[in-house]
Parts: C-alpha cells; structure tokens; sequence
C-alpha cells in the first residue's frame, strides 16, 4: 500500500511539474510563438482595413489557402477527440498518460480552425446574420451547426476527467498559488471529494461523451465534405468525399496528436510515463490511417479517370503533369508515402523517425487540403482560359499565426492544469501492463523495491 501511494504521489508530481516556476526555455519558446500570432493578428488587421484584395483570392478563385486551413485544422481536431474516445471505450490502458494532451489539442485547434470562415469574411461583422438569416438548406449552415456542437463537445470531453485532476491541483498547490488560481481551481473542481457517488457519476459522463462525440465529429467532416461534393465542379462531385475527409482528419489528426505527446513529454521530462509504446501504438494507428487514405486517393483517381470526361481531364493534367504537378507529387511521395515507410520499417521506427514521419504527413495532408480546394477554382466554368492563385504575404502570415497559436495555448494550458490524467491514471494504475516505468528518483532511492 505504501509503494502504491508513493507510486501516485509520483504520478501527480509529474503531472503537476508545468505549473511550477517555468525556465528560461518555455518563456522564450512562448514568446516567439506569441510574436508568430501577433503577425498573423497584425495581417488580419491590414486584410480588415483594406479588403480582401490583399489576399490572392478573386472572384473566380474565392476560396484559397484560408479555406484548406479551416479544412486542415478542423481535421487536426479530430484526431485528437476521436483517437482518445475510441481508446478509452474500448479500454485501451495505455492511453491514460495521454489523453489530456490530445483532447486539449483537439479543443483548441478546432477553436483556431473555426475562426477561418470568419477571416474569410470582407464583413465578419455579419456573422451574426447566419444565425439570422441562415438558411438549411445550405451546406454552409450545416457546417455552422455541427461545428458549434462538436466545439461544445469537445470542450466538455476535455473538462470532465479534469475535474478529479482540478481537485488535486485546489488541495495541493491551492494554499501556494494567487488568490485567482485559488478561487479559479475551486470553481472547476465542482466540489469534488473523490466520493463513490462522484466517480460513478463522472464514468457515467464520460463514458457517454466518448460514444457521442465519434458520430458528432464523422457529421462535422462529413458536413465538410458536403460543402465540395454537392456542387457539380470537376474535382469536387465526388461521392467518396464523406468518407476520404473522415479518414484524412483522423490520419492529420493522429500525427499532430503525436508531434504534440514528443514535444512536451521531452520538454517535461515525462519518459517514465509518457514511454515509448504510447508513441509506437499511435504510429501504428497512423500507418492503418495512411494506408487507407492512400487507398481512398488511389480508388478516386482510378474511377474518375477512367470514365474521364472533359473537365475531369483537364484537371488531372493539370494535377498530375502541369501546373500543380510537383505539389501533387510532393504530397503522394513526401505527404503518404515516405512517412508510411518510416513508421512500417523497424529500422526507422524510433521516437525520432516517427515524429518525423508525423511531420512529414501533418504537411502533407494541408498541402492535400490545398490541392482539393484550388486547381478545381483555377478552371473556369465556361471558357477556357485558367487563372492564377498566388496567396499573399496576409494569407501567410496569418496561416503561421494561426499554427503557431495551437502549440501556444496547449503551453498556456498546462501551466494551469495537470499535464497527465491523473485520475485515469489512477484507474488504470492495477493493469500490470500498462503500469508506467518506475520513476527514476523513486528508483534511485529504493523506495518501490
């Protein structure tokens, strides 16, 4: 029993050490992240002065680079939401040390990517006009709707096993911290005591916003997919659109999932706990995903192109030997093909090589993204003159703010909250095989001989 409660007393000091005294490291790191977003702010501004003229776009190409962001971003959010329902339904214990940084990274990059659409707005003081005037029968207001309920989902998935977490922050460093922090951790912890009648019902919850939020986040892809597929565009009137941007989010999604558990788990030290097999089983569910979508991809070209009528042809010359032809390559070899290999061969298949091969598909799957939304716009309807589409310093310097501000609030965040579950942690803590690695102070002191 004493080993066992030094054992958790390890655990949520681990958990707890971001809320310490941070270094030098975090706050130059944060700075530098926070100047990336003030640019991106700083371009908007200047976008909002003087039009969206600054940017690109025109009124044959009116969806650019902000779009495949809103796309992209909404899919990073998936993977992170759906990766932690799926495992805790089915009881994976290996997922408790990292639950808490990828549903935080599904919040917040869903908040960020659904900001898009308002960016894309000459008059974002008309928003409130779709609640207004919306009409249901547009694709556009069910991407409306089901975002706003898988944000709601999302932040309640997130809030709900870090009640008991809360609760510990409020006993144990409440007293220390600023009368805010104090009066902030006894809000949140709802009055937790750890009491039978408490942990039923917090299992219960969560236990029920893991089965919903799956279908929510398919409907909130699969909306997305609507907004493209019901037109009658060459590269958009697709009926694999639903399922091709399901799988895409949750591939995008699982790597950023595991870009973000390398960064902090070496940024804070948690080896011990975060261990290599979290990342090794994540790189696993990556490569099934990447396999998948290679196939999605394949199956697309292969019936499209084969009945190939007119504007279809001239979109994949367009794609696979003309204008955006690198792209497309650099996408097929670097974005699916490269990283697949990296994950699926042994020799590659190290904490380095992975979070490479992360990479590598997080830059792809937006350069996908990109492809969907662009060359399509670049054939005209009628005539046969193409335009061009060359995004703006203003697109980009709000692109990079806005990527920059996914890792910045995740930093924020843990310096406010426990890192690690505690509390499924704790759960899971009886399963000899999902038992994390002996901390090496306790190690170090023979205390868990």
């Amino acid at each position: 029993m004493r080993a066992e409660a030094q054992h958790m007393t390890a655990i949520e000091d681990a958990a707890l050490r971001p809320l310490g005294r941070a270094g030098w490291a975090f706050w130059l790191l944060a700075l530098g992240l926070g100047a990336l977003v003030a640019l991106g702010i700083v371009a908007y501004v200047y976008q909002l002065r003087n039009g969206l003229g600054v940017t690109g776009m025109s009124d044959r190409v009116f969806w650019g680079v902000y779009t495949a962001n809103f796309v992209a971003f909404i899919g990073i959010s998936y993977g992170g939401a759906v990766v932690s329902a799926i495992l805790r339904i089915t009881g994976a214990g290996w997922r408790a040390p990292i639950t808490r940084l990828a549903e935080a990274m599904a919040v917040f990059s869903l908040a960020i990517g659904a900001l898009f659409p308002i960016i894309h707005l000459g008059r974002p003081d008309r928003v409130w006009e779709m609640f207004v005037h919306g009409r249901l029968a547009s694709p556009l207001m069910w991407d409306m709707l089901a975002i706003a309920t898988y944000l709601a989902a999302t932040v309640i998935f997130l809030y709900l096993p870090l009640i008991p977490d809360i609760a510990v922050c409020r006993d144990r460093i409440g007293s220390s911290a600023g009368f805010l922090r104090r009066r902030l951790y006894s809000l949140l912890a709802l009055g937790w005591r750890g009491l039978p009648q408490q942990q039923r019902l917090l299992k219960w919850g969560t236990t029920i916003m893991a089965v919903l939020i799956i279908p929510i986040a398919i409907s909130v892809h699969s909306v997305l997919a609507f907004a493209f597929s019901v037109t009658s565009r060459a590269g958009w009137h697709s009926t694999i659109f639903g399922p091709y941007f399901v799988v895409a989010a949750l591939f995008s999604g699982v790597a950023t999932v595991i870009l973000v558990v390398v960064a902090f788990r070496k940024a804070y030290h948690l080896e011990d706990y975060i261990g290599e097999k979290q990342i090794h089983y994540l790189s696993y569910i990556m490569l099934a995903l990447g396999l998948l979508y290679l196939y999605f991809t394949f199956s697309e070209f292969l019936t499209e192109g084969y009945a190939l009528d007119e504007e279809t042809q001239v979109l994949y010359e367009t794609l696979l030997l003309k204008n955006f032809a690198p792209l497309f390559w650099f996408f097929i070899v670097g974005g699916l093909i490269v990283p697949l290999a990296l994950v699926a061969l042994p020799r590659t298949r190290t904490i380095p090589g992975i979070a490479l091969a992360a990479a590598l598909a997080v830059g792809g799957m937006w350069l996908k993204r990109f492809l969907i939304v662009v060359p399509p716009l670049a054939r005209p309807l009628a005539g046969s003159d193409a335009v061009s589409y060359n995004p703006s310093w203003t697109e980009a310097a709000i692109t990079i703010g806005a990527a920059a501000a996914i890792p910045l609030t995740i930093m924020l965040f843990v310096r406010f909250f426990p890192i690690l579950s505690i509390w499924e942690m704790e759960e899971v803590a009886e399963e000899p095989e999902i038992q994390p690695e002996t901390p090496r102070g306790l190690q170090a002191e023979g205390r868990l001989a």
